[in-house]
């Protein structure tokens, strides 16, 4: 129950939700339409009873309403602000009303205070969520998201280093040094903002980031930072390629936005984060057409990645341990970029000479020892198919590589792991290396390797040979000595005797 300390008797009881307020009816009528139409509309004998029931903010919205009625000191904030709006304009109190009314006096409370505050701004955007749709209508989600965005993009020179202060962050706060010679005088990163719009829904998030992107003035890599840290703070285990149970359908709208909100520039995110965006993707059940997506800004990228990241799980259900098609998928993307190159080439008919592939070298090898590592790893799950471990080899087969190393170490976890494959199986997989390319210390390890053919075998003892004699230049040489010493020791063998 509220009353109006007040010598006149009250002459009018207004009802919202279970609380009753004892009121009177000129300051009220004087600046609300909606009360006045309701008064008038009333029965006679049931006229001094008004019930309201769905007013924006319920009873304590009211309550500010009707102070300002009364003339009293109303007290508005971040907090309360947009209640008092939606029940303002509920109660009809505009100025063809009378002049000066609280619609007018929240909006340039609105405009000259509110939107001026970054975090204020954060507060209102957040709590117009419990108004909509009129908060929409009213245009006050949309004004702040403005404000929000303009504040984003101004120059950092003009940003007060305490927007961006975060206690975790600061060494200078565990030894209480506050003094302006510690974090104040530090340089503004161009990415100061981020943490702070972390607190906002998805649905307004995107929203913000969008009008970010629209305005053109951050680059793209602040923006990708941007979507970086709210996948870590709203996606929880997302650091670790996983999600932990909870909403599925939250979590998949949240991926969803984030991925749409990618810029296209290459590099505005890591190749690492992408591949976790991929992850989430596939555990939340992302379209199609997103999950593709990123493959191919994967592929695009694929360089940057190491052997953990392209460690994407099964689906469950699934008899292996790892997704290779989806890597496979990534590889063939990056392949592709050099066919594109040239098919773009072949198009253009100004241009008679082919262009080069976009493709350097180096970028290549990286990739191809990648995918080596790759495939030690997958190896060790012993229900992989030799088609896809094969398969998956054969496609960086085509880049030139210096030492085949890292092929026989992945080659040779297949077969430790698959005692049980048939011996054409095993020929087909050792042709995917180059015996001619394996290190020294490699050739002495497979000489010794019973699980490789006998034919691969001798082929290494081979160019091991050829090898010494070019660096010996002799016409005649003998075996290298390490290998005279395994040969030897292995009398009574199997291979000897072969």
């Amino acid at each position: 129950v509220r009353y109006v300390a007040s010598e006149l008797a009250t002459d009018i009881t207004v009802t919202v939700g279970d609380v009753k307020f004892y009121l009177h009816k000129f300051p009220l009528l004087s600046k609300s339409a909606y009360l006045q139409k309701l008064v008038a509309s009333g029965n006679e004998e049931n006229n001094d009873e008004i019930q309201i029931s769905d007013i924006p903010g319920g009873p304590v919205a009211f309550e500010i309403c009707a102070k300002f009625c009364y003339g009293m000191t109303v007290t508005l904030n971040a907090f309360n602000v947009v209640a008092a709006r939606c029940a303002a304009e509920y109660l009809g109190m505009h100025e063809t009303i009378e002049k000066g009314n609280l619609i007018y006096k929240i909006d340039v409370f609105l405009n000259s205070s509110i939107f001026h505050s970054w975090k204020d701004s954060i507060i209102v955007l957040q709590t117009t969520k419990s108004m909509l749709p009129l908060s929409e209508e009213l245009k006050v989600v949309g004004l702040c998201i403005d404000a929000i965005a303009t504040k984003a993009c101004i120059d950092v020179s003009k940003v007060d280093w305490s927007y961006t202060y975060n206690r975790r962050k600061v060494p200078e706060e565990n030894g209480n040094d506050l003094n302006c010679n510690g974090f104040r005088n530090r340089p503004v990163p161009k990415d100061w903002w981020v943490e702070d719009l972390c607190e906002l829904e998805i649905d307004l998030y995107k929203r913000v980031i969008m009008n970010i992107k629209t305005k053109g003035i951050l680059s793209h890599e602040v923006i990708g930072e941007a979507l970086k840290a709210y996948s870590y703070r709203r996606l929880p285990g997302f650091s670790k390629g996983v999600i932990r149970s909870g909403d599925v359908i939250k979590y998949r709208s949240t991926v969803d936005a984030i991925v749409w909100l990618l810029p296209a520039e290459k590099g505005s995110v890591s190749c690492s984060f992408l591949l976790k965006l991929l992850k989430a993707a596939i555990i939340v059940d992302l379209e199609e057409m997103a999950q593709e997506q990123l493959v191919r800004r994967i592929g695009q990228q694929l360089e940057e990645a190491s052997v953990n990241d392209l460690s994407i799980r099964a689906a469950d259900g699934e008899d292996v341990v790892y997704d290779v098609d989806t890597v496979q998928k990534i590889v063939k993307e990056f392949l592709m970029q050099d066919q594109n190159a040239e098919f773009e080439s072949e198009d253009n008919e100004v241009q008679e000479i082919r262009r080069p592939g976009i493709l350097t070298d180096a970028s290549k090898l990286m990739v191809a020892k990648l995918i080596d590592a790759y495939l030690a790893e997958i190896a060790k799950d012993p229900n992989l198919p030799l088609s896809k471990f094969v398969d998956l080899a054969e496609l960086v087969s085509c880049i030139s590589r210096p030492s085949h190393d890292g092929i026989y170490r992945a080659i040779d976890m297949y077969l430790k792991e698959h005692p049980g494959i048939s011996k054409s199986e095993r020929k087909r997989i050792c042709k995917l290396m180059d015996c001619k390319k394996l290190s020294v210390d490699a050739c002495m390890h497979a000489v010794q390797n019973e699980r490789l053919p006998l034919r691969v075998v001798v082929q290494v003892l081979f160019f091991e040979q050829v090898r010494a004699t070019a660096s010996s230049g002799s016409s005649t040489p003998d075996l290298p000595r390490g290998l005279k010493d395994l040969n030897i020791g292995s009398h009574g063998s199997s291979r000897s005797a072969a």
